[in-house]
C-alpha cells in the first residue's frame, strides 16, 4: 500500500522550502508502522532524484526527550548522499526551511549490521571508526509541530551532516563517559556526555538495528550512523557558528551563509 498523498506533501515541502501543517491534523490516528512506509517514499523521492543512501540517523535518544514527546522509544531516518557537509564547508542557511543543530557521536560502520539479536557489543564490533559529528535538522512541519508519527514520516528532520575532528577505534575510548561542549557563535549551549544517548551511543545504534530488522532491513558496511543529538537542537542563520569540541574525538565547526 502506497502513501503517496502524504509522502508528496513531505516531498514538496523540502523542495519548495516552505513548512507545512502536520500530517496528523488531517490523520490523527496515523500510527508508527504506516509512518515509516511513508518515509520509505520520501526517502525513494531522493534516490530517483540521482542520491544514494549513506547512512541512517536516530533521533529521541534521551529519556528526557522521550518524556517531553510522550513515547516509549526513539526513531530514526536515512541519510542520503545530498546532505553531506564536507570538513570546512558552509551551511547555506536558504538550502532549508528551518534549519537546527545538534552534536552527535557518529559510527562509520566496516561490517554489515543487521538481526533483531544486535545488541552494543555486536555494533563496537563492526564499527571501523567513531567521529564527532553534527546533525542538521530541517523540520518540514511549520514552527517543529508535530507528533511521532509526523516526524518519524518527515524522515526524522534529516537535512545534512558533518563529521570532523579525528577518526578514533571505538574500541579505545569509553563512549558513555565521553564528553562534548557544544557551542553557538563562542557562547555555550550545554556540555554532555555519550550517556545521554540511551544510556550508550552504540546501545542506541543498536536498537536502530533491531528496529529495521522488524522490516525486513538493516545498515551497510561503508554506512555513516548519527548516534543521537547529546543536546538540545539550536536554531541556526545566516552568521552562526556553531561549534561542538568532543573529548578525544576532536571539534565539528560549521559556519552558516
Amino acid at each position: 500500500m502506497t502513501h503517496s498523498h502524504q509522502a508528496q506533501q513531505l516531498i514538496d515541502a523540502a523542495r519548495n522550502r516552505t513548512a507545512t501543517t502536520a500530517l496528523t491534523d488531517k490523520e490523527p490516528h496515523l500510527d508508527i508502522a504506516v509512518a515509516y512506509d511513508i518515509q520509505a517514499e520520501v526517502v525513494q523521492a531522493r534516490i530517483d532524484s540521482g542520491h544514494v543512501i549513506v547512512g541512517a540517523k536516530l533521533g529521541l535518544t534521551s529519556v528526557a526527550k522521550q518524556k517531553q514527546m510522550n513515547v516509549s522509544e526513539p526513531l530514526y531516518g536515512w541519510l542520503t548522499s545530498d546532505m553531506q557537509i564536507d570538513t570546512g564547508a558552509q551551511l547555506a542557511c536558504d538550502t532549508f526551511i528551518q534549519p537546527r543543530c545538534e552534536p552527535e557521536i557518529a559510527f562509520l560502520l566496516g561490517s554489515d549490521l543487521h538481526g533483531s539479536h544486535i545488541s552494543a557489543a555486536h555494533v563496537l564490533a563492526a564499527t571501523q571508526f567513531v567521529f564527532a559529528a553534527v546533525d542538521v535538522l530541517d523540520s518540514r512541519f511549520a514552527g517543529y509541530s508535530f507528533t511521532l508519527p509526523d516526524v518519524a514520516a518527515d524522515n526524522s528532520s534529516s537535512a545534512g551532516f558533518s563529521l570532523g575532528g579525528t577518526a578514533i577505534d571505538p574500541e579505545s575510548v569509553d563512549l558513555r563517559t565521553l564528553g562534548c561542549v557544544f557551542e553557538k557563535n563562542g557562547q555555550l549551549v550545554a556540555t554532555a556526555s555519550g550517556a545521554a544517548v540511551l544510556g550508550h551511543p552504540a546501545a542506541s545504534v543498536a536498537w536502530l538495528v533491531r528496529k529495521l530488522a522488524s522490516r525486513g532491513e538493516g545498515l551497510k558496511a561503508g554506512h555513516i550512523v548519527l548516534s543521537g543529538a547529546m543536546t538540545e537542537a539550536v536554531a541556526v542563520q545566516p552568521g552562526d557558528c556553531i561549534t561542538a569540541r568532543f573529548d578525544q574525538l576532536g571539534t565539528v565547526e560549521i559556519s552558516c551563509v
